[in-house]
């Protein structure tokens, strides 16, 4: 079983930057897909990006594409999302979470989740 902790939310400016981060414990993370949710207030539950097990493939949500960036230190058991240019619809709770699964887009429910952190983009 693997437990997730989600750091490196706060509030910036329009076109600012955040760099997420999720870090694992009880299990190391190549054995698993990750993913970064978010969620806005009065709204569902919305994919970011997504980083699979072994090559490494990425997807990301349209809303974020050319934006964000998904990466992984398996070294320090650690998955990172870096938001650049963000925009106050970016605003949300930001929730990392995991399956045992190779490919991260596979059609398998994500089944290890963080708490969330907050990202607020405002002037």
């Amino acid at each position: 079983q693997v437990q997730l902790v989600e750091s490196g939310g706060g509030l910036v400016q329009p076109g600012g930057s955040l760099r997420l981060s999720c870090a694992a414990s009880g299990s190391t993370l190549d054995y698993y897909g990750i993913g970064w949710f978010r969620q806005a207030p009065g709204k569902g539950r919305e994919g970011v990006s997504c980083i699979s097990r072994s090559d490494g493939n990425t997807w990301y949500g349209e809303s974020v594409k050319g934006r964000f960036t998904i990466s992984r230190d398996n070294a320090k058991n650690t998955v990172y999302l870096q938001m650049n240019s963000l925009k106050p619809e970016d605003t949300g709770i930001y929730v990392c979470a995991a399956k045992p699964s190779v490919s991260c887009t596979a059609n398998i429910p994500y089944n290890y989740w963080g708490q969330g952190t907050q990202v607020t983009v405002s002037s």
